[in-house]
This record gives structure tokens, C-alpha cells and sequence, in this order.
């Protein structure tokens, strides 16, 4: 049954897959008003989110960029769905990027590890990097309990390219040998164990942060780069991949700095752009642990420390 199941979905999946865009954003409306209106998908959490992540914004704000985010997240799963379909020079279209941070390291010969958050449409972006970025791509990601789904799931991201890694194996994938310098592509704005997290201030409440990409980038002693997928205003489905240097020498900053500026500039961004964030996410299900830990805390004395 489960495996009939599963092939009516794929064959579902893979037929809006080759829609028109113009019909996939007609799907994405009604996905829309379906998730908001009629099932009122997370909606608490949603509101719950915003209401503490932005204090300054009255309740018809608050609102507002609630349904916009519905939009917002339905454009992604019904994007996402077209990306099976999608040619390379429909990417590089609905995509801009300046790339000479990419092209200086590459020159280089240099590794990268690059972090983002759920800011625009994550998907759209790998694919993107896989055509136009000189490095190989390599996605850490994480795998479906649903093995079908995850497999097809694995070959929509990988179809130009990236190599997809889960991440429980992401810190032995870092240092594997490959044919050309890499970049480590890294989504870092999970839920993660409260007890193994960096504890940081983020959109105004207590967060837990992954520490993955501190403990990769200096791993590999390579740059860090921070990305962010802006929506184009007044034009659907087009981006702008902003791209900043954390730091080019992990190993030379102080515990957890990394993760410090990263989050950061991703709380920047999501002010910037409020609807475009995984607002329905339990981001904050966590309580903060105490004490915490010393690598659980920004340690501005260990370069002093250790010199």
C-alpha cells in the first residue's frame, strides 16, 4: 500500500514538475490560500514567531507578513517541484549572482564553506551554484525517514551536479579528496540538540545554533562565506544571492565567532525582507540550557589563552 502510495505522489510530483511557470504560481495561490485560510497550516506558530522575533510590528503588520510568508512558502514547494524540469539557462536568468569572491578562490585554488539560512529558495539556489560557480558543490542536507521520497529528493538537487552529503556524515565528507576545489554549502538556522548549540541573542529571543560550520571551516581552515537569497521585488520567482566574507582565516577568530557574525547578518536580512524566512519552523523549541558549556559560548579569550 505505502509503495503504491508513493508512486501516485512521484507521478503527482513529477507532472507539476513540467507546468508552466506561469501555471505553477497559479498552483501556488491556491497552495496558498489552502495552507493560510483553509487549514491554517502552523498559523499559530507562525504568529507566535513573528510576535516575538519582531516586538515593533502592530498586530496588522504582524498579520500581513504572515500571509505574505504563506505565499512565500508555497512559491518555494511549487518552485522547488519545476526545479526537475528547469534548464540551465532558465537558472541562470531567474538568478543573480556576482561571483568574484567564488572566482578569487577559486584561482586560489582554495576551499569554501558557505552558510545561509532559510531566506529564499535554498533549492533554487544549489542548483544554481552547481551551473554557475567554477567549485564543486557540495550540499550537506538532511535525509527523509521516507526512503523513496528522499532519493527523489536527492536526485532533483544533484541533477547538475552537487554532491549531496547527509549530515551525519558531514565532518568525515569535509576532508575527502576531490578533483577541484570545493565549497562546503552549509544551512545553518535549524533546531538543533539545545546541549551540544552555541547560545546566541537572535531576532530578539535566546537561539541555539548548530555549530557544524564553525567546526567545518576550522576543519578545513578555509574562507567562510555568508549568503543571502533576496527575493526580487515586483518580480516572482527571480532572486539576488548576496554573498559576504565572515572571515578568510577561521582559525585566527576567537570560539564560535563564526556563527556569531553569521547570525547576524541572516537576522539583518530577515528584517530586511521578513516574509521570505521559514517563519512556520519551531525554531525556538528549545529552552537554554544552563550553565553552558565553554564551547557553547562566544570565548573572546581563547586566541589569548592558547598563544
Amino acid at each position: 500500500m505505502a509503495r503504491l502510495a508513493n508512486k501516485i505522489i512521484l507521478k503527482t510530483l513529477q507532472g507539476i514538475g513540467k507546468k508552466s511557470w506561469k501555471t505553477i504560481y497559479r498552483l501556488s495561490d491556491f497552495l496558498s490560500f489552502t495552507l493560510n485560510r483553509l487549514l491554517g497550516y502552523r498559523r499559530k506558530v507562525v504568529m507566535k514567531n513573528l510576535q516575538n522575533s519582531l516586538p515593533n510590528y502592530s498586530e496588522s503588520q504582524l498579520k500581513s507578513v504572515a500571509d505574505q510568508f504563506y505565499r512565500n512558502l508555497s512559491d518555494i514547494m511549487l518552485e522547488s517541484l519545476k526545479l526537475q524540469s528547469i534548464s540551465k539557462s532558465e537558472l541562470l536568468e531567474r538568478v543573480s549572482l556576482d561571483t568574484s569572491l567564488f572566482d578569487k578562490y577559486y584561482e586560489q585554488k582554495k576551499n569554501l564553506v558557505v552558510v545561509l539560512g532559510h531566506l529564499g529558495n535554498w533549492e533554487i539556489a544549489n542548483l544554481f551554484a552547481a551551473v554557475r560557480l567554477s567549485h564543486q558543490v557540495v550540499v550537506v542536507y538532511h535525509q527523509l525517514a521516507n526512503q523513496t521520497m528522499d532519493r527523489w529528493l536527492y536526485e532533483l538537487r544533484s541533477r547538475f551536479g552537487s554532491e549531496m552529503i547527509p549530515m551525519r556524515q558531514a565532518m568525515i565528507q569535509a576532508t575527502a579528496p576531490r578533483e577541484k576545489p570545493f565549497l562546503f554549502f552549509l544551512v545553518n538556522d535549524q533546531s538543533p540538540n539545545p546541549n551540544k548549540a552555541y547560545w546566541t541573542q537572535f531576532l530578539n529571543q535566546e537561539t541555539g545554533v548548530f555549530r557544524g560550520v564553525e567546526n567545518i571551516a576550522r576543519l578545513l581552515n578555509a574562507p567562510v562565506l555568508y549568503c543571502a537569497i533576496m527575493r526580487k521585488p515586483k518580480k516572482r520567482g527571480y532572486y539576488d544571492i548576496k554573498v559576504e566574507e565572515i572571515t578568510e582565516n577561521p582559525q585566527e577568530l576567537e570560539q564560535n565567532a563564526i556563527i556569531e557574525k553569521q547570525i547576524k547578518l541572516l537576522e539583518r536580512d530577515i528584517k530586511t525582507q521578513p516574509d521570505n524566512w521559514l517563519w512556520s519552523h519551531k525554531r525556538w523549541k528549545h529552552a537554554k540550557p544552563r550553565p553552558l558549556q565553554t564551547n557553547e559560548t562566544l570565548d573572546h579569550n581563547q586566541q589569548n589563552e592558547a598563544s
